[in-house]
């Protein structure tokens, strides 16, 4: 066993042994002041444990489904702020990357007060060569190798729940979190794909007038990111009364659109975007920074997403709990009618809601919390995709309270069903999708000459064969193709009605 592994065992332990002499001295759940001490000591427990247990606790603060309240109010306070390091354990770094040349590169450098201290990395504003002004941000000695142990500690601990809890596993895939986790913390170790990831969100906010991203501006080493100086302060930190309302709105309004067509078209999204890495400044557009942590969503899952908004929007319940369930997974002794109950119960609270009174993040995850309950499994995403939710509507909150999530998304929804009818109607994918045809049952191509017929008689149903070959009840189908269907249809709509 390593010695990280080690002192991860040491202080998990430690949190075991202290929850068990509680339990032999109170049992049961305790008082409620009882209960938010266990939570803080084991949100301080995961700070002192560094980035990887922090994210995986900020994840954790969005699952309400297994989480309990008192932990959920606890770990949405994790954050990755540390005691700052004297500038001399990291100019090493800056040596072995840049080499002996590299203060060369700066005019200045404030090496006395980093601008940001954290578990991963400090930044430092500077000057470069040429009087830009500039943030640098370098990596920890030695932080690569303990991200490493950290995952591999996780990947065992989530095998070991699997087995030791199976009925659990099944409903609550943390193997396959963990993996969604990893895989958008990439930026996080190697600054070079952290740079890769603000290129192409400079790119995707090139016509967006209230929001852009910091320039990459020297070649970046793995572990030394040179970017422009984001103006202003932190989302956090910003007097509201400063800007104007037409500023406080653009800037709300640019951010969540942004966001959302990340989620459903570009499917490649900000998966931290909380108020400390929203930068404001009035006359100026906001800058989201820190791209070290990115999330991506499967296409089948991006559509199921764009459905069950649209059902949201539309107040349906029961519309909103049958996308779910065929976004994720229905275990044996999953009560589906439960489930259509539960969600018939909460859209109604939530449709044209304002931040103001509603908390987007956690409806997404009251959701999540009914499908674990009634026994589905949910996309693995999911859990990411609710950090982030959760993350941007705090940082709007600070800024534009008033602002709507759903009618946001209404104003956007022409942008994001013409993104994706051209993406269904692309020569890929309709080549693609006769292959799926091809391939399917030898009653796909008669089935595919009904849907036609359907979409003629603007009906989307199909009919069904049961056990003995009769016809049964006509059912809305779940096929793919028919969710591509819908969205072509519903883009036309859309398209004839602003012709019109």
């Amino acid at each position: 066993m390593s010695a990280r592994a080690r002192y991860v065992a040491g202080v998990l332990g430690r949190l075991l042994v202290e929850e068990v002499r509680r339990s032999g001295h109170g049992g049961g759940a305790g008082t409620g002041e009882e209960r938010q001490e266990r939570a803080r000591a084991v949100r301080e427990a995961l700070q002192s444990l560094g980035p990887f247990y922090i994210k995986v606790g900020q994840m954790l603060s969005t699952r309400p489904d297994f989480v309990p309240p008192a932990m959920i109010a606890e770990l949405g306070q994790l954050h990755d702020q540390v005691t700052p390091e004297p500038f001399h354990v990291f100019e090493p770094v800056l040596a072995q990357d840049f080499g002996a040349r590299w203060p060369r590169l700066f005019r200045e450098i404030d090496t006395d007060t980093p601008l940001g201290a954290a578990s991963l990395a400090q930044v430092y504003r500077a000057v470069l060569a040429d009087g830009t002004p500039a943030a640098v941000k370098i990596q920890r000695p030695g932080v690569e190798t303990v991200m490493a142990q950290d995952m591999a500690v996780l990947r065992r601990m989530a095998r070991v729940t699997a087995r030791a809890a199976p009925r659990f596993t099944t409903v609550i895939d943390l193997p396959a979190m963990l993996g969604v986790l990893f895989d958008a913390m990439e930026g996080e170790s190697d600054f070079r794909k952290e740079a890769a990831h603000m290129r192409i969100a400079l790119r995707l906010t090139e016509d967006v007038k209230h929001l852009t991203v910091p320039l990459v501006l020297l070649d970046p080493t793995r572990r030394v990111l040179v970017q422009s100086l984001a103006p202003g302060t932190s989302v956090r930190d910003a007097e509201p009364e400063a800007f104007t309302a037409d500023e406080r709105s653009g800037i709300g309004r640019d951010l969540m659109a942004f966001m959302f067509r990340g989620f459903f078209l570009d499917r490649y999204f900000h998966a931290d975007p909380h108020p400390g890495n929203v930068f404001v400044a009035p006359g100026q557009p906001a800058h989201l920074i820190d791209w070290g942590m990115v999330g991506r969503i499967e296409a089948n899952v991006s559509r199921s997403l764009v459905l069950a908004l649209l059902n949201v929007a539309a107040n349906d319940g029961t519309g909103l709990a049958k996308t779910w369930t065929e976004m994720g997974q229905p275990t044996p002794w999953a009560d589906l009618a439960g489930f259509r109950t539960d969600m018939a119960a909460l859209v109604p609270k939530v449709t044209s809601a304002s931040l103001e009174d509603l908390n987007f993040g956690v409806t997404l995850t009251a959701v999540l919390t009914c499908a674990t309950r009634r026994g589905i499994q949910s996309s693995p995403v999911i859990a990411l995709l609710g950090k982030s939710f959760a993350n941007l509507e705090g940082s709007i909150r600070h800024l534009c309270p008033e602002l709507s999530i759903t009618d946001v998304f209404a104003e956007n929804l022409r942008t994001i069903m013409f993104g994706l009818a051209q993406e269904t109607l692309s020569e890929q994918q309709a080549a693609r999708t006769a292959l799926e045809l091809m391939i399917a049952a030898p009653g796909s191509l008669q089935q595919g000459r009904g849907i036609l017929r359907n979409l003629a008689d603007n009906d989307l149903t199909l009919r069904i064969a049961t056990g003995g070959g009769k016809p049964g009840p006509r059912q809305p189908s779940t096929n793919p193709h028919y969710t591509r269907a819908a969205l072509i249809l519903a883009t036309a709509i859309i398209w004839s009605s602003r012709r019109k």
